[in-house]
């Protein structure tokens, strides 16, 4: 059973696909991609790509170094 999902914003497109079962590398990827905002980006986008496992070690320096809740004077 594979698992695919994509969150957009303004700025930036995050997509996963994952496949448990798979072992072809490339099968379990999170990709990070840019998308042209306000005359920024314009000449192209830049994607970026790592396996689950380097996914997770930045999920978990993020979830480290990040505050749980937004306050606008941090």
């Amino acid at each position: 059973m594979s698992y695919q999902n994509t969150k957009t914003t303004s700025r930036f497109q995050f997509g996963i696909v994952r496949n448990p079962t798979a072992k072809k590398a490339g099968s379990n990827m999170v990709t990070i991609a840019t998308r042209p905002f306000s005359g920024q980006y314009a000449v192209g986008t830049t994607q970026l790509s790592l396996t689950v496992k380097e996914a997770v070690a930045l999920q978990a320096f993020l979830n480290e170094s990040l505050p749980t809740s937004v306050d606008s004077n941090e």
